[in-house]
């Protein structure tokens, strides 16, 4: 089954907003998965608005699923992750006061930096991934830097969902089935929901992982925190029947 990974980016949002530590990242992190999160992701921006640097440290002690970690590949971050050494690193090509990630890489034409910088990670035994578009010769382009997978940005498929969800879809499925003969592992994310993940995770081939965090923290709000990380994982089973 597809893992469930849970972005607990806007945990962060809440308890920087008063200055404390509550919630405590870490205590809902070990809830997730003690609820059946089989993963946890934070995205750390350049301006810590939301989760924070010194977070990647604090949950690599305490994480027994996976730690996936975030973020643009600034040397301030990359310092950070070779300290801490987390289970895997998606590399993403956000700017220093972007509000959120809206596009992949440019593996070709930005080859030559990724290719450095995915092979500092792998020399610290850090699975590597790259944020892309369904794009052939993006795909293309990442196997050729040496990524070990990459995430798909599905912003493009969640909003055109309710319009046509199989053309929405098409692309996506398309470059999965490009990546299983490149050889690239596949994540997915952003804006995935209860609403949309069944029928993404049932047409995308080869689908290894999603990371959820804003729609899931939404939904937690309404059917809690247990009972959604529950709903979510039902919907991914749901794409195996």
């Amino acid at each position: 089954m597809v893992r469930l990974s849970v972005n607990l980016n806007k945990v962060a949002l809440i308890r920087n907003s008063r200055g404390s530590n509550y919630p405590d990242l870490i205590r809902v992190a070990q809830d997730c998965e003690r609820f059946g999160a089989q993963g946890i992701t934070i995205h750390p921006r350049p301006d810590q608005r939301h989760a924070r640097y010194d977070d990647v440290a604090a949950l690599k002690e305490v994480v027994t699923t996976e730690l996936n970690i975030e973020g643009y590949p600034s040397e301030e971050f990359m310092q950070v992750v070779l300290a801490a050494r987390p289970d895997q690193v998606t590399l993403v090509p956000d700017a220093p006061g972007q509000l959120t990630s809206d596009h992949g890489w440019d593996t070709v034409g930005r080859a030559d930096e990724l290719r450095d910088i995915i092979g500092r990670l792998q020399a610290a035994g850090i699975r590597s991934s790259l944020f892309v578009d369904p794009e052939d010769n993006i795909l293309e382009g990442a196997v050729a830097i040496g990524t070990d997978r990459v995430e798909f940005y599905t912003g493009p498929y969640a909003h055109e969902f309710s319009r046509d969800r199989a053309a929405a879809v098409a692309p996506f499925a398309r470059a999965a089935r490009t990546a299983a003969t490149l050889g690239l592992g596949l994540n997915a994310g952003h804006d995935l929901n209860l609403d949309n993940l069944t029928y993404f995770a049932a047409q995308v081939p080869g689908l290894q992982e999603v990371s959820i965090g804003h729609a899931l923290v939404t939904d937690a709000l309404y059917y809690g925190l247990s009972n959604t990380i529950q709903q979510y994982l039902h919907r991914l089973a749901d794409a195996g029947n």
